[in-house]
């Protein structure tokens, strides 16, 4: 994983790029970007060492299918953090 800290990082994505702002799940204030954590954006690495490598999909258990990006947001009222993903 690298991680891309603020804004910079809101294009480090799989697929559309991740929004500044998202609502708080905890609190449903906003929840501003901190930082993005992605895989394979720059460089091929073995399967071994992707996330989704960790669990295996089962009928009863959802896991990643492929390598990930993850965003991390704050919230502005309780400072609880809120996460959105995506996979390649």
């Amino acid at each position: 994983m690298k991680v891309t800290i603020g804004k910079k990082g809101l294009n480090k994505t799989w697929q559309q790029e991740h929004p500044e702002e998202t609502k708080c799940v905890h609190c449903k204030g906003i929840a501003r970007i901190g930082f993005v954590a992605h895989e394979r954006i720059e460089e091929k690495l073995p399967l071994e060492e992707y996330v989704c490598s960790l669990h295996t999909n089962e009928p009863i258990s959802m896991w990643l299918h492929d390598c990930c990006t993850v965003a991390v947001y704050f919230c502005k009222k309780c400072l609880k953090t809120t996460s959105l993903y995506n996979q390649g």
